[in-house]
């Protein structure tokens, strides 16, 4: 995997950021890639994920506690589950999590572990197969999974804001993305209909999109990828929501691009004081963007913790076995791990408790029956008879 460029340092804004840094990428044309001045890493060595991370001392548990004492988003006990010819998927089950005031969160996982059917779920839009069949998922005094449409309508878009996976298809193609954002603006955020074209163009401003006058009057089609994915992100900061919820933000944007995207997304969260819930398999970028890390596998949580700790002490076994098999820097594939066995079929109706049992060195004869959930350390639970 490739180097990413170095980060804006957290306590510059964005906007003030030194010419040549991160900020000043973000006006590079599509096609255009800025130079990586980062120094290459020797060949045959893969530095430690933890060496991305802004340095420091591990942030006081009581700091993660605060964040959490009155959080934006607070998800207990989800399950979803989706009706197919072969029988029902219980795709999540038992799912929890919180999301603090103004803290940025991974949810990360392999491909298939309920990471976006999450999403999905909160926001109340699940395939027409999909159910929520338990759970609540506090918002602000709304139970996102049990309030009518109605009350979903008032709060998507303006108060819990998506950015999709793929933005080419998320945008409108026969609309010029200045419109569409001038569409959210007065919607959503109360703006007339005067002055939300001059409101959409600051919003590309924003973004660091070049010539947004011009660039507003462009479809979705005459844009790259990584400009499309700003405009998803102009569209959805647009109104000031309290929570962002970014699904795959970087999928399909090659590493230099991934790396503008992330520090615009976060910078701009940070700026504007913004929760933020960000799916990735990526754990690299978790551990360079995120304040906590939340780790799915077959549709459980299984480890949530502040990002230090957990790039530094794991204690799942499948938490472990995800981190080195993570690629860092120049790592040869001799230096990665991969992880044996694949996710159990979800449809079986005799699931373990434990759904990762049968790729799991550790496992115990309770793991069949019954799973711990728990809080190993000050703000780090573990779901595992037999933490590491």
């Amino acid at each position: 995997m490739s180097e990413r460029p170095p980060r804006a340092d957290p306590a510059v804004p964005p906007q003030l950021t030194p010419a040549g840094g991160p900020a000043a990428d973000l006006a590079v044309e599509p096609g255009e890639a800025p130079p990586l001045d980062t120094a290459p890493t020797p060949p045959g060595t893969a530095p430690n994920l933890l060496d991305s991370l802004p340095p420091g001392p591990i942030p006081p548990a009581a700091a993660f506690s605060a964040a959490q004492a009155e959080p934006c988003l607070a998800v207990r006990d989800l399950a979803v589950s989706f009706r197919t010819r072969g029988g029902t998927v219980k795709a999540l089950e038992q799912v929890g999590f919180t999301v603090g005031r103004g803290e940025i969160v991974a949810l990360v996982g392999e491909s298939g572990s309920g990471k976006s059917v999450t999403a999905y779920a909160l926001m109340g839009i699940l395939d027409a197969a999909g159910e929520v069949t338990a759970g609540t998922a506090q918002f602000g005094g709304t139970d996102l999974l049990h309030a009518p449409e109605r009350t979903l309508r008032g709060i998507r878009g303006r108060d819990i804001s998506m950015i999709f996976q793929n933005p080419r298809t998320a945008l409108n193609p026969i609309r010029p993305v200045g419109k569409q954002i001038a569409d959210v603006l007065i919607r959503h955020g109360g703006a007339g209909r005067r002055e939300a074209p001059a409101a959409a163009i600051e919003m590309l401003r924003r973004v660091r999109i070049t010539d947004p006058e011009r660039r507003a009057r462009a479809y979705p089609y005459e844009m790259s990828g990584g400009m499309c994915q700003r405009v998803m992100i102009a569209i959805a900061l647009a109104c000031r929501p309290k929570l962002l919820i970014a699904d795959e933000p970087t999928t399909g944007i090659d590493v230099t691009t991934q790396a503008v995207i992330m520090d615009l997304l976060t910078g701009l969260a940070r700026e504007s004081g913004v929760s933020a819930l960000v799916i990735t398999h990526d754990l690299a970028l978790a551990s360079e963007y995120c304040d906590r890390v939340v780790v799915m596998h077959a549709g459980h949580v299984v480890e949530d913790a502040p990002v230090r700790d957990l790039f530094a002490h794991p204690r799942h076994p499948y938490t472990a076995r995800l981190l080195a098999a993570t690629p860092t820097g120049h790592a040869s594939l001799a230096d990665l791990a991969s992880i044996p066995g694949s996710l159990p079929d979800l449809r079986r109706p005799d699931l373990p408790a434990c759904r990762y049992i049968g790729r799991c060195d550790r496992a115990l004869d309770s793991c069949q029956v019954s799973l711990q959930r728990r809080e190993i350390a000050p703000s780090h639970l573990v779901a595992c008879n037999n933490p590491l």
